[in-house]
């Protein structure tokens, strides 16, 4: 069969035609017709071996689809390959790719199906999702093996979501003339081996995946490919009744059990409590200030399920006067609504989880994390719908629970991994990538058992700014919403170099220090609370002030806690009675005001 030719991109040193790495006006959608540093270096160590497999793994939006493309035009060119197949997570995606490959000449049938079997003479291949080609693999096989076809394994970790599906690409790819793998997580939250991927054991006996080039987000972030993120954390009283009808309180993001802390979690994304409409609120405002700069800057709410997606596209049209576009994932026409809301200049989008990976929504600026979803995997491709790079000093704002979870993947965000297919097991067996939210639910699963009378129900949430997480550091203190501290930092520009934006996180720091050194102490309540929460609350308090005057000072926070025990008396502060920490804080917030 004869196969359509490309006009052949001139064959040489990639490096010799890339752009400077942060390359200002992006592609759209893989039309690129200069390369980026990453891409030129990735293409270059291609050619330098042109092996079948190659693994490239690359931040989301870095430009991975005008990588693979430019590629794939140089392997048509080359005569190496006659046929191209996208492989995608989503039908959207294989759709978006096949009108990134059209911008370069290269047609691609999104709408092939697997009763076809044969390709169309007028299209250079297909796009396909894994499902489709675990349906039927032999139908992916045939028209693999009918031509000298590269294969583009877009996402590539998605292969090991089921044994079928893995077992499926295999068959159906296994004698490609060449496999091209993408993705911007090469990590899986399991242990399920990811088709075509090389794994090689370190010191320690565990079999990580080997990738053939690696762009991640510090390196992008360091060129200007990508934006910086800026996580604002917000906590807050939660209570609840437990199926066995005991009601509970808790604090959003304080130490706790790991029920307790899955419960308030739990409590906070309930539509029906203040917590959720406080914090929509507070990321509207963010979203307003981005606008004054980006005109069409949008916000994207993140939600677990269909029906908290669509109470809280409610609060945000009692907020904003507008209803947002919601997408679910098994709505037929959520493409068209991505789509639509992409060439927009909408406020806000709703969605569950087919927004978390692969789609091109390059306006987004302002996000809500409003799921329980807890793994690495799901918490990178969600934060990468925000980091697409349109102009410099653009920086994404990504409000969050304060839970110890999602605080710990932000801090490590530039963190890059690799997929083990063995896993080290803590001295208590416990799995560091654990569902918290799923642990609550089994529990409570398993509570009903024992009785039918109650359900388990959220009765109050209130929300609380906790504070700013930004290039490894964190900022500000707790504060109520809509204070002076809070609009301090929802108030930032929304167009500032990076470090432009750490200089004004520390400027309103020290200013909210200056405001609570200033401040008379608090009046004794009439009535004394409950010794543990007393003792909680002045614990933060101080362990803020001590974090606040280690900032002005580079002193070390042991030595001013021991200064302060020194001059105070009494024990360490796990020990100290609520005499003992509030004259500590009396003490420094007097040394700190002078």
């Amino acid at each position: 069969m004869s196969t359509p030719r490309l006009p052949g991109p001139t064959v040489g040193t990639f490096a010799a035609e890339h752009l400077s790495p942060s390359w200002p006006e992006r592609a759209a959608r893989g039309t690129a017709s200069k390369l980026r540093a990453w891409q030129a270096e990735a293409l270059d160590a291609y050619f330098e071996r042109e092996p079948r497999d190659f693994l490239a793994a690359a931040t989301p939006g870095a430009g991975k689809t005008t990588f693979a493309l430019r590629l794939a035009t140089e392997l048509l060119a080359r005569r190496t390959v006659d046929r191209i197949v996208v492989v995608a997570p989503t039908d959207h995606l294989k759709r978006q790719w096949a009108d990134a490959a059209a911008r370069v000449g290269i047609r691609l049938n999104p709408a092939f199906r697997n009763a076809h079997g044969a390709l169309s003479r007028q299209y250079h291949g297909v796009a396909v999702t894994y499902a489709q080609v675990a349906v039927k693999a032999h139908v992916h096989k045939t028209l693999t093996e009918s031509a000298r076809t590269l294969v583009i394994l877009d996402e590539v970790h998605h292969g090991g979501d089921a044994l079928s599906w893995g077992d499926a690409i295999r068959e159906a790819y296994g004698r490609a003339e060449r496999r091209l793998s993408l993705t911007g997580t090469p990590f899986r939250s399991d242990t399920s081996p990811i088709p075509f991927v090389e794994y090689v054991r370190n010191e320690k006996g565990i079999r990580l995946s080997r990738t053939d080039y690696n762009y991640g987000y510090g390196r992008a972030l360091e060129d200007g490919v990508v934006r910086p993120v800026m996580f604002l954390a917000y906590a807050g009283r939660m209570k609840w009744r437990t199926r066995m009808g005991d009601e509970m309180e808790a604090r959003l993001g304080d130490p706790d059990t790991k029920d307790v802390s899955s419960q308030a979690w739990r409590t906070a994304l309930d539509p029906e409590g203040e917590w959720i409409p406080s914090v929509l609120r507070a990321a509207d405002r963010r979203l307003t200030e981005v606008r004054h700069a980006v005109p069409d800057a949008g916000g994207l709410v993140i939600a677990t399920d269909q029906t908290a997606a669509r109470a809280y596209a409610s609060i945000l049209k009692d907020i904003t006067g507008e209803l947002p576009a919601i997408v679910l994932s098994d709505d037929k026409g959520s493409s068209e609504r991505i789509e639509r809301f992409s060439q927009s200049d909408d406020r806000w989008m709703v969605a569950v989880r087919m927004v978390s990976e692969g789609v091109d929504v390059p306006r987004l600026s302002v996000g809500v994390y409003a799921t329980s979803a807890s793994t690495p995997l799901f918490f990178a491709q969600a934060i990468g719908r925000f980091v697409r790079a349109r102009r410099r000093g653009e920086t994404a704002s990504i409000f969050l629970p304060s839970v110890p979870p999602l605080i710990a993947l932000a801090q490590a965000l530039e963190l890059e991994r690799d997929h083990a297919l063995d896993r080290e097991q803590p001295e208590d067996g416990s799995s560091p990538e654990e569902d918290l939210m799923d642990d609550a639910n089994r529990a409570e699963k398993a509570s009903d058992a024992l009785t039918t009378e109650f359900t388990w129900q959220a009765l109050e949430s209130d929300a609380s700014f906790e504070k700013v997480l930004f290039d490894g550091d964190e900022f500000g203190i707790p504060a109520e919403v809509g204070s002076e501290e809070e609009l301090d930092f929802i108030g930032i520009p929304g167009i500032l170099e990076p470090d432009q934006v750490r200089e004004l996180l520390k400027h309103r720091q020290h200013r909210q220090q200056r405001r609570a050194a200033s401040r008379p102490a608090p009046e004794r309540p009439a009535e004394p609370q409950a010794l543990f929460r007393t003792l909680g609350e002045q614990r933060r308090l101080l362990n803020s002030l001590v974090g606040m005057r280690a900032k002005l000072t580079n002193e070390p926070h042991g030595l001013i806690h021991a200064e302060l025990r020194r001059i105070c008396g009494g024990p360490p502060v796990a020990q100290a009675t609520v005499q003992q920490l509030q004259a500590r804080i009396d003490l420094l917030r007097k040394q700190m005001h002078s």
